[in-house]
């Protein structure tokens, strides 16, 4: 029987993934999903800058200025849940 992974598992890995390749992730598979990634040092202001157009190119959609929120950006799961009802 095949497994479907759940769309935010999916954008976890891929959130996921850009943080440890743009970021100073020591360890990529330990990050937990409701860590804030400011506060752990992550990502700074210019860092969220280069998230967001992580977000616009690889999801396709556009971040609102009304949208730039700690709970849409401060997150693996925050990204993932803000992509899925963007998306939706």
């Amino acid at each position: 029987m095949l497994s479907r992974k759940d769309p935010i598992d999916i954008y976890s890995e891929q959130i996921r993934g850009f943080l440890a390749s743009n970021f100073y992730v020591a360890d990529a598979e330990s990050l937990q999903n409701d860590a804030s990634l400011l506060d752990q040092g992550i990502v700074d202001s210019t860092g969220v800058l280069e998230v967001i157009g992580f977000i616009e190119e690889t999801f396709g959609i556009i971040v609102e200025d009304s949208e730039l929120l700690p709970e849409n950006l401060d997150s693996v799961h925050g990204i993932a849940q803000y992509v899925i009802r963007k998306k939706n």
